[in-house]
């Protein structure tokens, strides 16, 4: 499959390991070569710059993510290199750094009815990773040391202080990112990820079970399996 609207950046270097595990959300120790782990990365007031798709090869790591942010998060990330023996690529994703097996659209519809949630340049830094279900996910860690965002992370961990996830929802009709959730007063949440009438809104916990509407539609609460 090519035409993939995601990039891949191949970080390689004597110093690979320690420059990442400085600046993703995610625990690095430990991964085999050629498997996947999801891994958020936060700037310093701990919300989402973007989640990147880590694998390590080769004696370094890929991150994929999408295109639209690839160029910006390389800049981003150059900025924290310093001394470090670490150098930057860019290229196409494959599918296999995305473990597609079909097509993208059915990968969209999976990850989003597992609750695997997509940011794109118009979410990056609007949410905490709690917000996104990214403690459930694996994909931070309150206990492996400094990391950008780290001591907003492990004090909402600590605290119980979440008061916003991440939940799955079915329309009666299509719905775009963006669009806004009604508890019938007022806009209390958004859209996050949506394929066609399946989406991934960001609400309030306490209205959950509420009636909630998107564009008018009424919505269905679809429990993710990790939040039952």
């Amino acid at each position: 499959m090519s035409d993939l609207p995601y990039t891949t950046i191949t970080i390689s270097g004597d110093d690979a390991f320690d420059f990442l595990q400085a600046q993703l959300a995610a625990d690095l120790d430990g991964i085999d070569e050629g498997t996947t782990i999801l891994s958020a990365w936060c700037n310093p007031k701990g919300r989402v710059i973007c989640l990147f798709r880590v694998r390590k090869h080769d004696g370094g790591y890929t991150l994929t993510l999408p295109a639209e942010l690839a160029d910006e998060v390389v800049k981003r990330l150059t900025i924290f290199r310093f001394r470090a023996k670490v150098e930057f690529s860019l290229r196409e994703a494959a599918d296999n750094e995305l473990d597609i097996t079909d097509t993208y659209a059915d990968w969209q519809l999976q990850n989003l009815r597992a609750g695997i949630p997509e940011i794109w340049q118009a979410q990056s830094e609007q949410f905490t990773p709690h917000m996104l279900n990214l403690d459930l996910l694996d994909a931070v860690s309150v206990d492996k040391g400094c990391y950008p965002g780290q001591e907003v992370v492990a004090r909402t961990h600590y605290r119980g202080a979440t008061k916003r996830r991440m939940m799955r929802f079915e329309s009666s009709e299509p719905v775009s990112p963006g669009d806004k959730i009604s508890d019938g007063e007022r806009d209390i949440g958004e859209v996050l990820n949506a394929s066609g009438s399946d989406l991934l809104a960001v609400v309030p916990i306490d209205k959950e079970n509420q009636r909630l509407t998107v564009n008018g539609s009424v919505l269905v609460n679809c429990p993710l399996p990790y939040l039952q």
